[in-house]
C-alpha cells in the first residue's frame, strides 16, 4: 500500500494587506499610537481615542492625556517611560485612565524606542480596551477575597494585606493598630435560633464594623464569629482607642430576626503595631481573651 501525498499544499504568505491587519488588530481592539520626543506630537488611532474619551478631531497635547491616567497609573507609566528612553528599551503595563466625563478604562500599553543615527526619536506601541477584562478579573478576585456572610474581606486577604507583611515594610507603615473582635457566646445563638439567625448577627455586625470604622484599612472575618480591623496610622494612639471604645456599643445593638431581637455581645483586644504583623497579632489576640474573661462588651488594650 503506497501513502499518497498531497503535493500541491498551499504556502503560508506573508500578510501584507495593511486593511486585513487595521481590521484583525480592532477586533482585539488594539490600537496603535506614537510619540516624536522632539516635538511631544502624539499620533493614535481610533481606539485610543475611545479609551481616552476624546473626539478623533481634538489637537492632542501630551500633557492633557497624561492628566487622564490615575494617580498611581501615571506614576508607574512616567517611570518606565523614562527608563525606556534612557536604556533604548520598551515597555509594558496595565493603565487605569479616567475620562473626561468621569467614566473608568483600562487599558493595556506596550512600548517601544524608534533609534534613528544612535538617537531615540520616538517611542510607538499598541494600547488595548481590557475594561472588561479587568472588571471581570476584579469581580473573580472580590468572590475570592470576601467573605460569603458579610461580604468582609475574609482570612486569605487577611493574610495577604496583614499577616504577609515584611517588618518595616511602607505597606506596614500606613497601619497603626490591629483590632481583633469575637462575638460572645455566639454557639448560644447558634443553638436557640438556629443557624440561619448566627448567620444573620454576623450579617448584622459585618456591616456595622464596616459602617462603624470607614477609614479602616481592612476588616475582615477571620474565623467563625472572630473578626480583624486595621486601623490606618494617620491617627494617634489615643485616638485609635478612643474611636473603638466609643463605637463598640453601636456594634452590639440588639439583631432583628423575623420578628426576634436577638441580643448580640462583643469581645475587642487592641494591639498598636510594633514589630512584625505576627507579634502583633499575638498581642492583640491576648488582649481579646483577657476582654472575654472580663465580661460583655469589653475592650483590652496590650500593653
Amino acid at each position: 500500500m503506497y501513502l499518497q501525498t498531497d503535493t500541491h499544499r498551499s504556502a503560508i504568505r506573508p500578510l501584507t494587506d495593511g486593511h486585513i491587519v487595521s481590521r484583525a488588530a480592532a477586533l482585539a481592539g488594539v490600537s496603535a499610537w506614537s510619540c516624536d520626543l522632539a516635538t511631544e506630537t502624539l499620533a493614535w488611532g481610533d481606539g485610543v481615542f475611545e479609551i481616552f474619551g476624546l473626539p478623533r478631531d481634538k489637537r492632542l497635547h501630551r500633557g492633557d492625556t497624561v492628566a487622564l491616567y490615575a494617580e498611581e497609573s501615571r506614576d508607574i507609566m512616567l517611570r518606565l517611560r523614562r527608563r525606556a528612553i534612557e536604556t533604548r528599551s520598551g515597555f509594558s503595563m496595565e493603565a487605569q485612565i479616567r475620562q473626561p466625563g468621569g467614566d473608568v478604562r483600562w487599558m493595556r500599553l506596550a512600548a517601544a524606542c524608534h533609534v534613528e543615527h544612535g538617537r531615540i526619536v520616538q517611542l510607538y506601541g499598541m494600547k488595548q480596551d481590557i475594561t472588561h477584562e479587568r472588571l471581570e478579573w476584579d469581580r473573580l478576585r472580590r468572590l475570592a477575597e470576601s467573605d460569603t456572610v458579610t461580604g468582609l474581606g475574609n482570612r486569605a486577604r487577611f493574610q495577604s494585606e496583614w499577616l504577609d507583611l515584611a517588618a518595616g515594610s511602607e505597606a506596614l507603615s500606613r497601619i497603626g493598630a490591629l483590632v481583633l473582635f469575637d462575638l460572645d457566646d455566639f454557639k448560644g445563638i447558634n443553638d436557640r435560633w438556629g443557624h440561619a439567625a448566627g448567620d444573620a448577627c454576623l450579617a448584622s455586625f459585618g456591616e456595622r464594623l464596616g459602617r462603624a470604622f470607614p477609614q479602616a484599612r481592612l476588616a475582615a472575618r477571620i474565623g467563625g464569629d472572630e473578626f480583624a480591623l486595621l486601623l490606618p496610622a494617620t491617627l494617634s494612639a489615643p485616638t485609635l482607642e478612643s474611636a473603638v471604645r466609643r463605637r463598640l456599643s453601636a456594634l452590639v445593638t440588639r439583631v432583628e430576626w423575623r420578628g426576634t431581637l436577638i441580643p448580640i455581645a462583643v469581645s475587642a483586644g487592641l494591639a498598636f503595631v510594633e514589630g512584625t504583623p505576627e507579634a502583633t497579632f499575638a498581642a492583640a489576640d491576648a488582649a481579646l481573651y483577657a476582654a472575654k474573661r472580663s465580661g460583655r462588651n469589653v475592650l483590652r488594650v496590650a500593653p
